[in-house]
């Protein structure tokens, strides 16, 4: 008879479903694009979108380990949007900061054009 601790170690070990993932990705989604919608800090709606970027790849790595015939694809996609959502960021950071330089916010609301 197995003691508790092993039982908790088999269940742990035992695979998540395919559609597990799916759901964590479809709410983690659905958070970033809530967020971005309804927030107006540019900041705020940058991590969003990098929730919504982490969903994405969620997916693509899920995939990936369910089908048969993958061969890694879609990890290799899912490195690939790391390293764009990285470019990204930092472009994006370098913007909010030139705003924020010349117009001292960073609510998307004020800033109507990129005129200084």
């Amino acid at each position: 008879m197995p003691g508790p601790i092993q039982t908790v170690a088999e269940t742990l070990n035992s695979q998540i479903p395919l559609e597990g993932f799916l759901i964590v990705a479809a709410v983690m989604f659905a958070i970033g694009a809530w967020g971005a919608v309804i927030r107006r800090n540019a900041v705020v709606v940058f991590m969003c979108v990098e929730i919504m970027i982490n969903a994405v790849n969620l997916t693509l790595v899920a995939f990936a380990d369910f089908l048969p015939d993958a061969g890694g694809i879609g990890a290799s996609y899912a490195a690939l949007i790391i390293a764009i959502a990285a470019a990204e960021v930092a472009v994006g950071l370098a913007i909010v900061l030139a705003i924020f330089r010349s117009r001292r916010t960073v609510n998307i609301d004020e800033v109507n054009s990129m005129r200084g």
